[in-house]
């Protein structure tokens, strides 16, 4: 980088949206953050453009698009345009980079690998992937498009680190809107669970963990759950208050003496919950972000889930969560229906954890571990939230298939550059 650039780049991130202790450390650092990025692309000119765009994704920039971030950084807007839009380079070893180094600083061996998908609403319907479906930033179903995550999450801190454009199948069907937003003829339709499952592949050896997390949009698919027990994954996964279970520990009705000995009832976990008693629940206390420490009240119970065309699944822990209404940080999110209910002064969640994962039984885990896992959920959300806020992750302007996953791409490593700047200053 010139030392013409480098005085720029001070100039630009002076109004910077960072506190002033972290600009004085992004001032001096960005430059060098950039490098291994950098050596990623081929072209010098993709080279050049990457430090470029951070710093415009850092910036006070309202609306951190190529074209606002090409007169901030004094860059022909069509050169941004382009590298961001429809430049030829892959996003995938960038995100290689950035997977390596948050493994580095924030790995341990029960570190938390959570799945969550995110909307971004759009007008119109010529970006790619964009449909009317249900849109959690909204709360509703309305026009967006959907990606979906990968975190990580840590005692040090959390960072997103992959992620998918969820392309609808009737965009995988219609080639002239593929054509027109030049999503390679190798795409072909994939659910949201498969591209979890995708990604736990590619990354799940290289990231230190011991739990997988998601909400119920991953949970209620019980062949997720079945893929998970057979890679021997352990997770923590949310189902909405329908689900049907049976209580494995409740005392069963009496044996007449001939036929099949009687089991418990079949019924909703949301019926299940509501004939527990006060003295059912432990309070517990967790600290959950910059909010301070919150009180949860938490039940576990061995149960069987019921499956599709009413066979029977096997043995897992149901998990019950119940938080004061003022206190829920989860509710922050706009939860799909069904998800989270209240009492007027309670707010109720469900899980389930497996009790054997691979054929391999697990010991049982604690309400205190439990109530570490679904907190995870809380700090992604936190993690979107920075990054549309802080990073622009949001605020991009782009239609095709390239300019999505080179915008998404570049927000994440702006994220990962102000968790680096922060977490060195706290350790000075």
């Amino acid at each position: 980088m010139t030392p013409a650039w480098a005085q720029r780049q001070a100039e630009l991130l002076s109004d910077c949206i960072v506190s002033p202790d972290v600009f004085q450390h992004m001032v001096d650092r960005l430059s060098d953050f950039a490098v291994p990025y950098q050596h990623c692309l081929e072209t010098e000119a993709g080279q050049h453009n990457v430090p470029l765009y951070l710093v415009g994704l850092l910036s006070h920039l309202d609306r951190k698009n190529a074209e606002q971030i090409a007169a901030l950084v004094e860059v022909e807007r069509l050169v941004m345009q382009a590298f961001i839009g429809t430049a030829p380079w892959d996003h995938r070893p960038l995100i290689a980079v950035l997977v390596g180094q948050v493994v580095e600083r924030l790995g341990e061996p029960d570190g938390i690998i959570a799945f969550d998908p995110s909307s971004f609403p759009k007008r119109g319907t010529h970006s790619v992937g964009v449909k009317r479906q249900w849109c959690s930033h909204r709360g509703q179903v309305d026009n967006c498009q959907v990606g979906v995550f990968m975190g990580y999450v840590s005692r040090h801190d959390h960072a997103l680190l992959d992620f998918r454009l969820s392309l609808p199948q009737d965009w995988a069907r219609d080639a002239p809107r593929r054509q027109a937003c030049h999503v390679p003829e190798d795409v072909r339709y994939h659910t949201r669970h498969e591209q979890c499952l995708e990604m736990l592949e590619a990354w799940g050896d290289q990231v230190p963990h011991g739990w997988v997390t998601g909400d119920d949009e991953l949970g209620r698919h019980t062949q997720f759950r079945h893929e998970l027990r057979a890679r021997g994954e352990r997770y923590v996964l949310g189902v909405p208050c329908t689900t049907t279970m049976r209580d494995l520990e409740a005392p069963l009705p009496a044996y007449q003496g001939r036929g099949r000995r009687p089991k418990a009832p079949w019924q909703s976990v949301r019926a299940w919950r509501q004939s527990l008693t006060s003295d059912a629940w432990t309070h517990l206390t967790v600290r959950d972000g910059e909010k301070g420490p919150i009180g949860i009240e938490m039940v576990k119970r061995r149960v069987q889930t019921r499956l599709e065309h009413k066979r029977t699944g096997p043995a897992e822990w149901l998990v019950v969560t119940r938080c004061l209404l003022a206190d829920d940080s989860t509710s922050e999110r706009q939860s799909s229906p069904n998800v989270m209910e209240h009492d007027g002064r309670y707010g109720y969640r469900y899980y389930v954890t497996p009790t054997c994962v691979a054929a391999v039984e697990l010991e049982e885990p604690s309400l205190v571990e439990l109530a570490r896992v679904i907190k995870a959920g809380v700090c992604i959300e936190a993690s979107f939230q920075r990054g549309k806020s802080e990073a622009g992750m949001d605020a991009y302007q782009v239609r095709t298939w390239e300019g999505w996953h080179h915008h998404m791409a570049l927000s994440l490593i702006a994220v990962w550059f102000l968790i680096v700047r922060q977490v060195a200053l706290k350790r000075k």
